[in-house]
Protein backbone atom coordinates (compact mmCIF):
# COMPACT_ATOMS: atom_id res chain seq x y z
CA UNK A 1 0.00 0.00 0.00
CA UNK A 2 2.81 2.59 0.78
CA UNK A 3 4.17 2.07 -2.79
CA UNK A 4 1.06 2.53 -4.17
CA UNK A 5 0.63 5.93 -2.27
CA UNK A 6 4.22 6.75 -3.12
CA UNK A 7 3.45 6.10 -6.52
CA UNK A 8 0.31 8.43 -6.64
CA UNK A 9 2.24 11.17 -5.09
CA UNK A 10 4.57 10.80 -7.47
CA UNK A 11 1.83 11.27 -10.58
CA UNK A 12 0.40 13.69 -8.84
CA UNK A 13 3.93 15.80 -8.77
CA UNK A 14 4.23 15.19 -11.94
CA UNK A 15 1.25 16.43 -13.16
CA UNK A 16 1.76 19.99 -11.18
CA UNK A 17 4.90 20.02 -12.32
CA UNK A 18 4.35 19.75 -15.97
CA UNK A 19 3.96 21.80 -19.14
CA UNK A 20 0.49 23.09 -19.19
CA UNK A 21 -2.46 21.10 -20.77
CA UNK A 22 -2.47 21.96 -24.25
CA UNK A 23 0.87 20.30 -24.20
CA UNK A 24 0.39 17.29 -23.24
CA UNK A 25 1.27 14.30 -24.38
CA UNK A 26 -1.08 10.63 -24.88
CA UNK A 27 0.35 9.02 -21.93
CA UNK A 28 -0.49 12.20 -19.62
CA UNK A 29 -3.95 11.46 -20.45
CA UNK A 30 -4.70 7.85 -20.70
CA UNK A 31 -3.80 4.95 -18.53
CA UNK A 32 -3.43 1.31 -20.21
CA UNK A 33 -5.14 -0.92 -17.23
CA UNK A 34 -4.07 -4.24 -19.41
CA UNK A 35 -0.69 -4.09 -18.19
CA UNK A 36 1.36 -4.24 -14.78
CA UNK A 37 0.59 -5.95 -11.45
CA UNK A 38 -3.02 -6.15 -11.39
CA UNK A 39 -3.62 -4.69 -7.53
CA UNK A 40 -1.40 -1.75 -8.01
CA UNK A 41 -3.56 -0.73 -10.91
CA UNK A 42 -6.36 -0.77 -9.85
CA UNK A 43 -5.94 0.60 -6.44
CA UNK A 44 -3.67 3.36 -8.24
CA UNK A 45 -7.15 3.78 -10.24
CA UNK A 46 -9.36 3.58 -7.53
CA UNK A 47 -7.80 6.00 -4.82
CA UNK A 48 -8.77 8.92 -7.32
CA UNK A 49 -11.53 8.46 -7.03
CA UNK A 50 -11.66 7.43 -3.40
CA UNK A 51 -10.27 10.66 -2.80
CA UNK A 52 -13.18 12.65 -5.50
CA UNK A 53 -15.99 10.43 -3.87
CA UNK A 54 -14.31 11.49 -0.17
CA UNK A 55 -14.54 15.20 -1.01
CA UNK A 56 -17.53 14.96 -2.75
CA UNK A 57 -19.18 13.93 0.74
CA UNK A 58 -17.37 16.18 2.85
CA UNK A 59 -18.42 19.00 0.90
CA UNK A 60 -22.67 16.95 1.36
CA UNK A 61 -21.69 17.39 4.55
CA UNK A 62 -20.75 20.44 4.77
CA UNK A 63 -24.25 21.66 2.96
CA UNK A 64 -25.75 19.48 5.53
CA UNK A 65 -24.53 21.16 8.32
CA UNK A 66 -24.78 24.44 6.97
CA UNK A 67 -28.36 23.67 6.44
CA UNK A 68 -29.05 22.32 10.39
CA UNK A 69 -26.82 25.16 12.15
CA UNK A 70 -28.33 28.16 10.17
CA UNK A 71 -31.51 27.13 8.92
CA UNK A 72 -34.52 25.23 10.74
CA UNK A 73 -35.49 21.76 11.15
CA UNK A 74 -37.65 21.37 7.86
CA UNK A 75 -34.72 23.20 5.84
CA UNK A 76 -32.83 20.28 6.71
CA UNK A 77 -35.11 17.57 6.14
CA UNK A 78 -35.90 19.33 2.95
CA UNK A 79 -32.35 19.00 1.99
CA UNK A 80 -31.16 15.83 3.50
CA UNK A 81 -33.88 13.93 2.13
CA UNK A 82 -33.25 14.88 -1.54
CA UNK A 83 -30.80 12.33 -2.88
CA UNK A 84 -33.66 9.54 -3.38
CA UNK A 85 -35.69 12.14 -5.96
CA UNK A 86 -33.07 13.74 -7.35
CA UNK A 87 -31.07 10.46 -8.24
CA UNK A 88 -34.25 9.13 -9.91
CA UNK A 89 -34.00 11.50 -12.94
CA UNK A 90 -30.30 12.02 -12.97
CA UNK A 91 -29.67 8.52 -12.23
CA UNK A 92 -31.43 7.24 -15.67
CA UNK A 93 -29.07 9.13 -18.26
CA UNK A 94 -25.86 9.26 -15.51
CA UNK A 95 -27.11 5.52 -15.97
CA UNK A 96 -26.25 5.19 -19.60
CA UNK A 97 -23.46 7.45 -19.50
CA UNK A 98 -21.45 4.71 -17.29
CA UNK A 99 -22.72 2.40 -20.06
CA UNK A 100 -21.03 4.79 -22.41
CA UNK A 101 -17.65 4.54 -20.98
CA UNK A 102 -17.55 0.70 -20.81
CA UNK A 103 -18.24 1.27 -24.76
CA UNK A 104 -15.04 3.76 -24.61
CA UNK A 105 -13.00 1.79 -22.52
CA UNK A 106 -13.94 -1.46 -24.75
CA UNK A 107 -12.28 0.08 -27.67
CA UNK A 108 -9.73 1.81 -26.19
CA UNK A 109 -8.01 -1.60 -24.84
CA UNK A 110 -8.63 -3.09 -28.15
CA UNK A 111 -6.51 0.02 -29.48
CA UNK A 112 -9.79 1.19 -32.02
CA UNK A 113 -8.58 4.58 -32.58
CA UNK A 114 -11.33 5.16 -35.10
CA UNK A 115 -14.62 4.02 -32.67
CA UNK A 116 -12.95 5.43 -29.25
CA UNK A 117 -13.40 9.07 -31.18
CA UNK A 118 -16.80 8.34 -32.28
CA UNK A 119 -17.97 6.87 -29.12
CA UNK A 120 -16.36 9.95 -27.25
CA UNK A 121 -18.08 12.39 -29.29
CA UNK A 122 -21.59 9.96 -28.96
CA UNK A 123 -21.50 10.05 -25.33
CA UNK A 124 -21.17 13.99 -25.15
CA UNK A 125 -23.64 14.30 -27.28
CA UNK A 126 -25.87 12.38 -25.32
CA UNK A 127 -24.86 14.29 -22.11
CA UNK A 128 -26.29 17.46 -23.84
CA UNK A 129 -29.90 15.83 -24.86
CA UNK A 130 -30.02 14.08 -21.71
CA UNK A 131 -29.66 17.64 -19.49
CA UNK A 132 -32.44 19.35 -21.78
CA UNK A 133 -34.67 16.14 -21.28
CA UNK A 134 -33.84 16.32 -17.24
CA UNK A 135 -34.19 19.62 -16.93
CA UNK A 136 -37.76 19.65 -18.20
CA UNK A 137 -38.87 16.32 -16.43
CA UNK A 138 -37.51 17.59 -13.18
CA UNK A 139 -39.24 20.74 -13.13
CA UNK A 140 -42.69 19.47 -14.70
CA UNK A 141 -42.83 16.07 -12.61
CA UNK A 142 -41.04 17.42 -9.17
CA UNK A 143 -44.32 18.85 -7.40
CA UNK A 144 -46.30 16.00 -8.26
CA UNK A 145 -43.51 13.55 -6.59
CA UNK A 146 -43.16 15.46 -3.56
CA UNK A 147 -46.88 15.09 -2.59
CA UNK A 148 -46.60 11.34 -3.74
CA UNK A 149 -43.75 10.89 -1.23
CA UNK A 150 -46.37 12.30 1.09
CA UNK A 151 -44.04 14.91 2.56
CA UNK A 152 -45.27 17.01 5.44
CA UNK A 153 -46.76 19.89 4.52
CA UNK A 154 -44.17 22.30 6.83
CA UNK A 155 -41.39 20.93 4.84
CA UNK A 156 -43.21 21.20 1.26
CA UNK A 157 -42.37 25.09 0.36
CA UNK A 158 -38.39 24.70 1.20
CA UNK A 159 -38.75 21.37 -1.11
CA UNK A 160 -40.07 23.15 -3.61
CA UNK A 161 -38.05 25.75 -3.90
CA UNK A 162 -34.85 23.58 -3.77
CA UNK A 163 -35.52 21.27 -6.16
CA UNK A 164 -36.85 24.11 -8.26
CA UNK A 165 -33.29 25.39 -8.44
CA UNK A 166 -31.78 22.25 -8.60
CA UNK A 167 -33.23 21.12 -12.22
CA UNK A 168 -32.81 24.84 -13.21
CA UNK A 169 -29.48 23.80 -13.23
CA UNK A 170 -29.25 20.28 -13.56
CA UNK A 171 -27.53 20.16 -16.64
CA UNK A 172 -24.52 21.05 -14.56
CA UNK A 173 -24.65 17.82 -12.08
CA UNK A 174 -24.94 15.51 -15.66
CA UNK A 175 -22.49 16.99 -17.55
CA UNK A 176 -19.93 16.65 -15.12
CA UNK A 177 -21.03 13.10 -14.66
CA UNK A 178 -20.80 12.59 -18.51
CA UNK A 179 -16.97 14.14 -18.32
CA UNK A 180 -15.95 12.31 -15.50
CA UNK A 181 -17.17 9.33 -17.28
CA UNK A 182 -15.21 10.00 -20.15
CA UNK A 183 -12.09 10.95 -18.90
CA UNK A 184 -12.11 7.77 -16.46
CA UNK A 185 -12.53 5.22 -19.03
CA UNK A 186 -9.64 6.61 -20.40
CA UNK A 187 -7.86 5.38 -17.80
CA UNK A 188 -7.74 9.16 -16.01
CA UNK A 189 -8.83 9.43 -12.47
CA UNK A 190 -6.36 12.21 -11.57
CA UNK A 191 -7.95 15.24 -13.09
CA UNK A 192 -11.71 14.67 -12.01
CA UNK A 193 -10.08 14.50 -8.46
CA UNK A 194 -8.71 18.13 -8.71
CA UNK A 195 -11.18 19.86 -9.92
CA UNK A 196 -13.30 17.98 -7.52
CA UNK A 197 -11.19 20.05 -5.06
CA UNK A 198 -11.76 23.17 -6.53
CA UNK A 199 -16.08 22.82 -6.96
CA UNK A 200 -16.01 21.26 -3.07
CA UNK A 201 -14.15 24.46 -2.13
CA UNK A 202 -16.17 26.77 -3.72
CA UNK A 203 -19.72 25.29 -2.75
CA UNK A 204 -18.52 25.02 0.92
CA UNK A 205 -17.46 29.10 0.89
CA UNK A 206 -20.48 29.34 -0.95
CA UNK A 207 -22.74 27.41 1.27
CA UNK A 208 -21.86 30.02 4.23
CA UNK A 209 -21.87 33.16 2.49
CA UNK A 210 -25.61 32.25 0.89
CA UNK A 211 -26.92 30.28 3.99
CA UNK A 212 -25.49 31.60 6.71
CA UNK A 213 -24.52 35.32 5.74
CA UNK A 214 -27.41 35.91 3.01
CA UNK A 215 -29.80 34.13 4.90
CA UNK A 216 -31.11 32.38 1.80
CA UNK A 217 -32.12 28.70 3.43
CA UNK A 218 -32.81 25.91 0.86
CA UNK A 219 -32.47 28.10 -1.96
CA UNK A 220 -28.68 29.44 -1.18
CA UNK A 221 -27.54 25.81 -0.72
CA UNK A 222 -29.13 24.57 -4.34
CA UNK A 223 -27.66 27.75 -5.80
CA UNK A 224 -23.90 26.71 -4.51
CA UNK A 225 -24.61 23.17 -5.62
CA UNK A 226 -25.16 24.33 -9.30
CA UNK A 227 -22.46 27.52 -9.02
CA UNK A 228 -19.94 24.41 -7.80
CA UNK A 229 -20.97 21.59 -10.55
CA UNK A 230 -20.76 23.98 -13.23
CA UNK A 231 -17.33 25.26 -12.45
CA UNK A 232 -16.40 21.05 -12.37
CA UNK A 233 -17.81 21.31 -15.64
CA UNK A 234 -15.97 24.35 -17.13
CA UNK A 235 -12.07 22.75 -15.64
CA UNK A 236 -12.66 19.15 -17.00
CA UNK A 237 -13.83 20.65 -20.77
CA UNK A 238 -10.94 22.87 -20.61
CA UNK A 239 -8.76 19.56 -20.35
CA UNK A 240 -10.64 17.54 -22.41
CA UNK A 241 -10.05 20.10 -25.53
CA UNK A 242 -6.99 20.32 -24.64
CA UNK A 243 -5.71 17.05 -24.73
CA UNK A 244 -2.91 16.51 -27.71
CA UNK A 245 -3.71 12.70 -29.35
CA UNK A 246 -7.12 11.26 -30.66
CA UNK A 247 -8.72 11.36 -27.56
CA UNK A 248 -9.10 15.40 -27.22
CA UNK A 249 -12.56 16.75 -27.53
CA UNK A 250 -13.44 18.33 -30.88
CA UNK A 251 -16.98 19.82 -30.91
CA UNK A 252 -16.45 20.15 -34.52
CA UNK A 253 -16.89 15.87 -34.43
CA UNK A 254 -20.04 15.82 -31.78
CA UNK A 255 -22.24 14.04 -34.38
CA UNK A 256 -24.78 11.72 -34.07
CA UNK A 257 -23.25 8.18 -35.07
CA UNK A 258 -25.82 5.62 -35.16
CA UNK A 259 -24.20 2.51 -34.53
CA UNK A 260 -22.50 4.10 -31.38
CA UNK A 261 -25.28 5.31 -29.89
CA UNK A 262 -27.44 2.07 -30.17
CA UNK A 263 -24.09 0.16 -28.96
CA UNK A 264 -24.13 3.04 -25.65
CA UNK A 265 -27.58 3.14 -24.87
CA UNK A 266 -27.32 -1.05 -25.30
CA UNK A 267 -24.79 -0.81 -23.00
CA UNK A 268 -26.00 1.95 -21.04
CA UNK A 269 -29.93 1.66 -20.27
CA UNK A 270 -29.57 -1.18 -17.83
CA UNK A 271 -27.44 0.65 -15.74
CA UNK A 272 -29.70 3.84 -16.22
CA UNK A 273 -33.11 1.39 -15.24
CA UNK A 274 -31.04 -0.18 -12.50
CA UNK A 275 -30.01 3.53 -10.93
CA UNK A 276 -34.26 4.66 -11.82
CA UNK A 277 -35.57 0.95 -9.92
CA UNK A 278 -33.05 1.77 -7.14
CA UNK A 279 -34.47 4.90 -6.92
CA UNK A 280 -38.40 3.93 -6.83
CA UNK A 281 -37.64 1.57 -4.01
CA UNK A 282 -35.41 4.30 -1.77
CA UNK A 283 -38.31 6.66 -2.68
CA UNK A 284 -40.57 4.30 -1.29
CA UNK A 285 -38.80 3.70 1.53
CA UNK A 286 -38.42 7.27 2.03
CA UNK A 287 -42.00 8.07 1.70
CA UNK A 288 -42.71 5.79 4.48
CA UNK A 289 -39.68 7.60 6.64
CA UNK A 290 -41.78 10.64 5.77
CA UNK A 291 -45.08 9.27 7.21
CA UNK A 292 -43.54 9.33 10.71
CA UNK A 293 -43.04 13.42 10.56
CA UNK A 294 -39.80 15.30 10.37
CA UNK A 295 -38.03 14.26 13.54
CA UNK A 296 -37.94 10.94 11.20
CA UNK A 297 -36.89 12.77 7.90
CA UNK A 298 -34.23 14.98 9.23
CA UNK A 299 -32.49 11.87 11.55
CA UNK A 300 -32.41 9.52 8.95
CA UNK A 301 -31.52 12.40 6.64
CA UNK A 302 -28.23 13.02 9.05
CA UNK A 303 -27.33 9.53 9.25
CA UNK A 304 -27.36 9.48 5.34
CA UNK A 305 -24.40 11.58 5.64
CA UNK A 306 -22.66 9.64 7.69
CA UNK A 307 -23.44 6.14 5.56
CA UNK A 308 -22.21 8.07 2.76
CA UNK A 309 -18.52 7.84 3.70
CA UNK A 310 -19.19 3.39 3.83
CA UNK A 311 -20.21 4.09 0.14
CA UNK A 312 -16.59 5.78 -0.72
CA UNK A 313 -14.69 2.45 -0.98
CA UNK A 314 -18.00 0.74 -2.64
CA UNK A 315 -18.37 3.31 -4.81
CA UNK A 316 -14.44 3.87 -5.85
CA UNK A 317 -13.80 0.09 -6.40
CA UNK A 318 -17.11 -0.30 -8.36
CA UNK A 319 -16.49 2.62 -10.60
CA UNK A 320 -13.04 1.30 -11.22
CA UNK A 321 -14.17 -1.90 -12.25
CA UNK A 322 -15.74 -2.03 -15.30
CA UNK A 323 -13.04 0.49 -16.62
CA UNK A 324 -10.23 -2.65 -15.40
CA UNK A 325 -12.78 -5.07 -16.88
CA UNK A 326 -13.79 -4.09 -20.22
CA UNK A 327 -10.15 -2.60 -20.99
CA UNK A 328 -8.79 -6.22 -20.41
CA UNK A 329 -11.62 -7.93 -22.13
CA UNK A 330 -11.37 -6.22 -25.05
CA UNK A 331 -7.02 -7.11 -24.84
CA UNK A 332 -8.88 -10.28 -24.48
CA UNK A 333 -7.18 -10.97 -21.21
CA UNK A 334 -9.45 -12.80 -19.76
CA UNK A 335 -7.70 -14.12 -16.87
CA UNK A 336 -6.54 -10.94 -15.85
CA UNK A 337 -10.01 -9.92 -15.73
CA UNK A 338 -11.26 -11.91 -13.35
CA UNK A 339 -8.43 -11.87 -11.17
CA UNK A 340 -8.71 -8.03 -10.48
CA UNK A 341 -12.54 -8.89 -10.34
CA UNK A 342 -12.58 -11.38 -7.55
CA UNK A 343 -9.92 -8.44 -5.68
CA UNK A 344 -11.78 -5.55 -6.35
CA UNK A 345 -15.12 -7.07 -4.92
CA UNK A 346 -13.29 -8.72 -2.07
CA UNK A 347 -11.62 -5.12 -1.06
CA UNK A 348 -14.52 -3.47 -1.15
CA UNK A 349 -16.65 -5.89 0.80
CA UNK A 350 -13.75 -5.59 3.97
CA UNK A 351 -13.69 -1.95 4.07
CA UNK A 352 -17.49 -1.35 3.70
CA UNK A 353 -17.42 -4.18 6.59
CA UNK A 354 -15.23 -2.04 8.89
CA UNK A 355 -16.54 1.44 7.83
CA UNK A 356 -20.06 -0.52 9.10
CA UNK A 357 -19.35 -1.41 12.72
CA UNK A 358 -17.65 2.22 13.35
CA UNK A 359 -20.87 3.56 12.57
CA UNK A 360 -22.96 0.70 14.69
CA UNK A 361 -21.15 2.15 18.12
CA UNK A 362 -20.73 5.75 16.91
CA UNK A 363 -23.97 6.28 15.14
CA UNK A 364 -25.26 8.73 18.05
CA UNK A 365 -22.41 11.27 18.98
CA UNK A 366 -21.94 11.36 15.29
CA UNK A 367 -25.55 12.30 14.48
CA UNK A 368 -25.25 15.15 16.76
CA UNK A 369 -22.88 17.18 13.89
CA UNK A 370 -26.09 17.65 11.91
CA UNK A 371 -28.97 17.95 14.41
CA UNK A 372 -29.76 18.78 17.68
CA UNK A 373 -33.17 16.84 18.73
CA UNK A 374 -32.97 14.27 20.64
CA UNK A 375 -35.82 12.69 18.62
CA UNK A 376 -34.04 12.94 15.21
CA UNK A 377 -30.71 11.41 16.64
CA UNK A 378 -32.92 8.56 18.51
CA UNK A 379 -34.65 7.86 14.25
CA UNK A 380 -31.06 8.15 13.11
CA UNK A 381 -29.77 5.80 15.53
CA UNK A 382 -32.30 3.51 15.23
CA UNK A 383 -31.76 3.24 11.38
CA UNK A 384 -27.78 2.81 12.12
CA UNK A 385 -28.34 0.14 13.92
CA UNK A 386 -30.26 -2.26 11.97
CA UNK A 387 -28.48 -1.55 8.66
CA UNK A 388 -24.81 -0.57 9.25
CA UNK A 389 -23.57 -4.64 9.78
CA UNK A 390 -24.74 -5.39 6.74
CA UNK A 391 -22.80 -2.98 4.56
CA UNK A 392 -20.46 -5.97 3.55
CA UNK A 393 -23.51 -7.34 1.15
CA UNK A 394 -24.08 -3.97 -0.24
CA UNK A 395 -20.63 -3.78 -1.56
CA UNK A 396 -20.86 -7.04 -2.77
CA UNK A 397 -23.86 -6.32 -4.94
CA UNK A 398 -22.44 -2.64 -6.55
CA UNK A 399 -19.08 -4.09 -6.91
CA UNK A 400 -20.34 -7.38 -8.84
CA UNK A 401 -22.59 -5.05 -10.75
CA UNK A 402 -19.76 -3.34 -11.85
CA UNK A 403 -18.17 -6.46 -12.73
CA UNK A 404 -20.88 -7.43 -14.98
CA UNK A 405 -21.26 -4.10 -16.55
CA UNK A 406 -17.37 -4.48 -17.78
CA UNK A 407 -18.40 -7.75 -19.46
CA UNK A 408 -21.12 -6.08 -21.06
CA UNK A 409 -23.73 -7.82 -19.35
CA UNK A 410 -25.28 -4.85 -17.49
CA UNK A 411 -28.93 -6.51 -18.07
CA UNK A 412 -28.25 -8.74 -15.25
CA UNK A 413 -27.53 -5.84 -12.71
CA UNK A 414 -30.82 -4.09 -13.87
CA UNK A 415 -32.92 -7.51 -14.06
CA UNK A 416 -31.86 -8.28 -9.85
CA UNK A 417 -31.87 -4.34 -9.11
CA UNK A 418 -35.22 -4.38 -10.28
CA UNK A 419 -36.08 -8.06 -8.69
CA UNK A 420 -35.20 -7.06 -5.09
CA UNK A 421 -33.77 -3.13 -4.72
CA UNK A 422 -37.59 -2.17 -6.39
CA UNK A 423 -39.66 -5.19 -6.46
CA UNK A 424 -39.22 -6.54 -2.95
CA UNK A 425 -38.66 -3.33 -1.23
CA UNK A 426 -41.55 -1.64 -2.74
CA UNK A 427 -43.56 -5.05 -1.13
CA UNK A 428 -41.63 -5.14 1.96
CA UNK A 429 -42.13 -1.69 2.85
CA UNK A 430 -45.95 -1.03 1.98
CA UNK A 431 -47.34 -4.16 3.90
CA UNK A 432 -44.97 -5.01 6.93
CA UNK A 433 -46.23 -1.77 8.84
CA UNK A 434 -49.82 -2.93 8.22
CA UNK A 435 -48.64 -5.70 10.40
CA UNK A 436 -45.66 -4.27 12.55
CA UNK A 437 -46.07 -0.46 12.88
CA UNK A 438 -42.77 0.29 14.15
CA UNK A 439 -40.10 2.42 12.81
CA UNK A 440 -37.04 -0.15 12.12
CA UNK A 441 -39.09 -2.66 10.31
CA UNK A 442 -38.76 0.46 7.54
CA UNK A 443 -34.91 0.01 7.90
CA UNK A 444 -35.10 -3.97 7.78
CA UNK A 445 -35.88 -3.36 3.76
CA UNK A 446 -31.74 -2.70 3.63
CA UNK A 447 -31.01 -5.84 4.42
CA UNK A 448 -33.30 -8.04 3.51
CA UNK A 449 -33.17 -6.53 -0.57
CA UNK A 450 -28.71 -6.70 -0.33
CA UNK A 451 -28.73 -10.34 1.00
CA UNK A 452 -30.87 -11.24 -2.01
CA UNK A 453 -28.88 -9.40 -4.66
CA UNK A 454 -26.11 -10.75 -3.49
CA UNK A 455 -27.06 -14.30 -3.53
CA UNK A 456 -28.26 -13.70 -7.04
CA UNK A 457 -24.62 -12.05 -7.90
CA UNK A 458 -22.52 -14.72 -6.69
CA UNK A 459 -24.37 -17.79 -8.75
CA UNK A 460 -23.83 -15.22 -11.71
CA UNK A 461 -20.31 -14.67 -11.29
CA UNK A 462 -19.65 -18.17 -10.47
CA UNK A 463 -21.12 -19.77 -13.58
CA UNK A 464 -21.02 -17.19 -16.44
CA UNK A 465 -18.85 -17.37 -19.54
CA UNK A 466 -16.45 -14.39 -19.66
CA UNK A 467 -15.32 -14.77 -23.11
Amino acid sequence: MYVILKEIRGRLAMTLSSKPDFEFKKQATAVNLTEGPIVKNILLFAIPLFFGQLLQQFYNMADAWVIGNFADNDAFAAVSSAGSMTFLIVGLFNGIAIGGGVIISKYYGAKDEDNVIKAIHTNFLFGILASIASTIVGLVLMPHILVWMKTPESVMPSSLTYFTIYFAGVSTVIMYNICMSIMRSLGDSIHPLYYLILSSIVNIVLDLLFVAVFHWGVAGAAIATVIAQGLSVILCLIRMCRIQDYTCLDFRKIHFYKDIMLEVIKQGLPTGIQNAVISIGNLTVQTNINSFGAYAMAGVGAYSKIEGFVFLPIMSMSMSLPTFVSQNLGARQVDRAKKGSVFGVIFGMITAEILGVIIYFTAPAVLKIFVDTAESIAYGTTHAKVTALFFFLLALSHCAAGVLRGCGKAFIPMATMLAFWCGVRVIYVTNILKIIPEFQMISWAYPLTWSLSSIVFLIVLFRMDWR
